[in-house]
């Protein structure tokens, strides 16, 4: 059964292998790099890339996507400069991962569903925006290697956060024009104001904040010095608060998870130093604290309870009939291209979905990732995503054992970045943000983080690391 695992999480995968075997590799890998060695400009490759990256996180939540989509350009675009002038071993030797093959698998199975879809001018176009996304992964995952340069970015992105969240603050107390119908009009939070802050939606504002909330508990951890570690629990409170003024249900669902999977997560990293009683019960005490201050919320704070009670009213919501109309419409979708979808993107998806959809339930997307995947690529393309979760987790775990082992610091970016992607996970299963610009470079963010860590296992490393003797330290 272990072996199987290894084999399906590619734990023991030597890229080194398989690149040293690509004709494209080959063929482009080091093709500047007499050019290299005389230019001041790629001396300074990384730090610039860093610059490009910190100008995406800085600006996203502020500027248009169109802006965005720029600065994505620009980062890959220098990204490939840099691939370009390598040396020909580089990539084979550390900036390849097993993260990095499923990538690219998933991105060739948007190819073809790219080239198979019926409404190819849309696709193609989508399929660019997707290209974006996924080298912004590439590049990523290859500047956050220094511990620096990922401090320095993840520290951007939290004070962004917090000007984010300070701005939703704001809008709670002095309220704020509800640019859409958010809430059910017959709802008794009907008058609730619903911050949005600079998103223009409170369901993007709080999927965009639940990284910013784990991220700024683990910095607690990180930071050293009591003024850096007063300014992480600052922006713990601010961003939990503006988040849960969101009275966004999936954000809450989002943040609960992420929240709890980081709980369990700094049990485990701080295990080995417990003495038995704590190494045994404390996971427990934890989540039972936790549990009775929700049970709390929900008995004593009527606009929590209402929400949480709205989640279970099935279709006497009107946000939960809105949705159940269309995933009725996306499971006819997927049901009439099952195998490779309609090709990736919201524009193949505006083609085709009316097509399907209920009288008055018109929608930009499916409402869930895993129900979007599946139309945009089939059970091809979704059997693909959820590999890629797979191989990205089990990543995350084998370093975090290791880092655990030297006690290194660097461990808990490692860990808020793991809690982070269950917690997007829970929240776009049931909502439609996970596409946006604002949440997208995020994911990928993370998704590069935890790949920015991996280091290549023998087969008997990844043998003993996977062994349940190794589970139970």
């Amino acid at each position: 059964m272990n072996l199987v695992w290894q084999r399906l999480t590619l734990s023991y995968l030597p890229p080194k292998q398989y690149i040293s075997t690509s004709y494209i590799h080959r063929l482009l890998v080091g093709l500047l790099f007499s050019w290299r060695e005389a230019s001041v400009l790629l001396q300074w490759g990384d730090v610039i890339a860093a610059a490009l990256l910190s100008l995406v996180y800085a600006l996203a939540p502020f500027v248009s996507s169109t802006l965005v989509g720029v600065l994505l350009i620009a980062c890959v675009g220098f990204w490939l400069l840099m691939t370009l002038a390598d040396q020909p071993t580089s990539l084979a030797n550390s900036l390849v991962t097993p993260i990095h093959l499923l990538v690219l698998l998933y991105w060739g199975v948007a190819v073809v569903a790219t080239a198979l879809s019926p409404v190819k001018k849309a696709a193609i176009t989508d399929l660019a925006t997707l290209t974006l996304y996924l080298l912004l992964f590439a590049l990523c995952a290859r500047v956050l290697r220094s511990p620096r340069i990922r401090s320095v970015i993840i520290t951007i992105y939290l004070h962004a956060a917090l000007i984010v969240s300070v701005y939703g603050l704001r809008q709670w107390r002095y309220g704020a024009a509800q640019l859409a119908t958010w809430v059910d009009p017959e709802s008794p939070l009907s008058k609730t104001t619903r911050v949005y802050s600079y998103l223009g939606n409170p369901n993007l504002l709080a999927g965009y904040l639940v990284p910013a909330v784990v991220f700024s508990l683990v910095a607690i951890f990180v930071w050293q010095g009591w003024i850096k570690k007063s300014l992480a629990l600052t922006m713990l409170i601010v961003n939990t608060l503006c988040l849960v003024l969101t009275y966004s249900r999936g954000g809450w669902i989002g943040l609960l998870v992420a929240m709890l999977a980081t709980s369990a997560l700094l049990v485990y990293w701080w295990s080995i130093q417990m003495p038995p009683f704590w190494r045994t019960w404390s996971l427990v005490i934890l989540l039972g604290s936790l549990s009775f201050l929700l049970l709390v919320a929900v008995v004593f704070v009527e606009p929590v309870r209402l929400r949480v009670f709205s989640i279970f009213a099935d279709r006497q919501d009107s946000s939960n009939n809105f949705r159940r109309n269309v995933w009725d419409a996306v499971f006819e979708m997927i049901g009439d291209r099952p195998i490779i979808g309609i090709g990736p993107g919201h524009n193949s998806f505006n083609k085709i979905y009316p097509l399907y959809q209920r009288p008055r339930y018109s929608a930009l997307s499916a409402y869930s990732i895993f129900l979007e995947v599946a139309v945009e690529t089939g059970f091809v393309g979704l059997a693909c995503f959820l590999w890629l979760i797979i191989v990205t987790f089990n990543t995350a775990l084998l370093q975090l054992r290791r880092l655990r082992q030297s006690s290194n610091l660097e461990g808990f970016w490692l860990i808020g970045a793991f809690a982070t992607l269950l917690g997007m996970l829970a929240h776009g299963t049931v909502d439609t943000i996970w596409f946006r610009p604002e949440v997208n470079t995020l994911w990928w963010l993370m998704v590069a983080l935890i790949a920015s860590y991996w280091t290549p296992l023998t087969q008997d490393q990844a043998q003993a690391a996977n062994s349940p003797q190794a589970t139970a330290d």
